[in-house]
């Protein structure tokens, strides 16, 4: 049996996907766990200055659990880990840090007319300079994060370091976050219905650029106009600066809509879950994707781009049924599973519940270990 260490959880933007992955650890993690938050606000202030903030503040989680210290801290890329560990006491200085890449600054999508900054890219490298262990949600995001490094170190003038990227490479571990979905069980292998019954089609993203909405309202635009029998549920949080295309087709397909909004209730979230039939992403960016994760757990069918992390989502067999190569392709795959052609059988869809427990099942437990060999435990 392993010890139990004291870890202090460092979270400077909790909230969304942050705030999941901090709760759901907490919360079944073996380790005495510490959570220390900064609220989810402004990011680029959170990069630039919230290591201060965790410094100065640290006699408040330093002690750990029973006074007997911190034995790991667990933060992730939205802090500078080397400001972190140049600001701590001396006599911590020496504490083993694990820096866990939610997203990355250097291959993240920018929104129109915006230009990359830099610094902030090379805060995340430095960062991993800086840590003992680096952890990524997804093989996909390892790989996507030290090709963006790459290229950035490229992009230096003079004087540039070597051996960067294989340093982080070596000290680089897949870790996929913990997903949590409470109560119901499985309903993987649930009836799909009539192909008279209208589907119920789910978006449960962000309503934001990086989750690419245009193609999602193009294709529902066509199936509208063939008034083939579909309804809507919207789930994710939204933002004043929301792609224009939600509001500009609300009124168009209003009747179709079951729920608009999102929904803060845990327990009501789960439950929308589970009475939808399908999850559709058109994401440009995505390194794990929990919110769809939690769709197909709750038994929706999955219908994903195939691209970005989804891939490692599906079991290889079935991305022909789960994933679609172009956008345009997105309206003709919804009419077969309207249709009825299209729908996953119940052998297809225990299939894809069963690979994705594969991935979180053990989540949490990997988590610890990898804690516990941080120490040489």
């Amino acid at each position: 049996m392993r010890k139990r260490l004291n870890i202090a959880l460092l979270e400077p933007y909790y909230g969304g996907s942050h705030r999941l992955f901090c709760d759901t650890i907490v919360e079944r993690s073996r380790h005495n766990i510490t959570l220390v938050t900064l609220p989810a606000r402004k990011w680029k202030w959170r990069m630039r200055a919230a290591s201060v903030w965790f410094a100065r503040d640290e006699s408040d989680w330093a002690r750990g659990a029973e006074g007997r210290g911190v034995d790991v801290v667990l933060c992730n890329d939205m802090l500078s880990v080397t400001d972190l560990r140049a600001l701590l006491p001396r006599g911590m200085r020496d504490v083993p840090i694990a820096c866990y890449f939610h997203e990355n600054q250097l291959t993240y999508p920018l929104p129109p007319d915006h230009i990359r900054d830099f610094q902030y890219g090379m805060t995340n490298i430095t960062s991993c300079i800086a840590a003992d262990a680096v952890w990524f949600n997804s093989a996909f995001h390892r790989d996507d994060f030290l090709a963006g490094a790459r290229d950035l170190l490229r992009k230096m003038p003079d004087f540039v370091p070597s051996g960067v990227v294989a340093e982080i490479a070596a000290k680089s571990q897949v870790l996929p976050p913990p997903v949590s979905l409470d109560g119901g069980g499985d309903r993987s292998a649930r009836s799909a219905g009539s192909v008279n019954d209208p589907i119920t089609i789910l978006w449960c993203h962000r309503w934001e650029y990086d989750k690419n909405p245009e193609p999602f309202f193009d294709a529902l635009a066509k199936l509208d106009a063939e008034k083939l029998p579909f309804q809507l549920v919207f789930l994710g949080e939204q933002f004043r600066t929301a792609p224009p295309v939600f509001a500009k087709t609300y009124e168009r397909l209003k009747p179709r809509i079951v729920h608009h909004g999102f929904v803060e209730c845990r327990t009501e979230y789960e439950t929308m879950l589970r009475a939808c039939d399908v999850v559709v992403s058109t994401a440009i960016q995505e390194n794990f994707g929990i919110a769809v994760a939690e769709a197909i757990l709750a038994g929706c069918q999955p219908l994903l781009p195939n691209r970005l992390a989804y891939p490692e989502l599906i079991p290889s067999i079935d991305w022909d049924r789960c994933l679609y190569d172009r956008d345009d392709d997105l309206s003709d795959r919804l009419r077969e599973i309207i249709g009825g052609r299209g729908r996953l059988t119940s052998v297809e869809r225990a299939r894809v519940h069963t690979h994705l427990t594969s991935l979180w099942g053990t989540a949490t437990e990997r988590i610890d270990d990898a804690l516990s060999d941080m120490i040489g435990q």
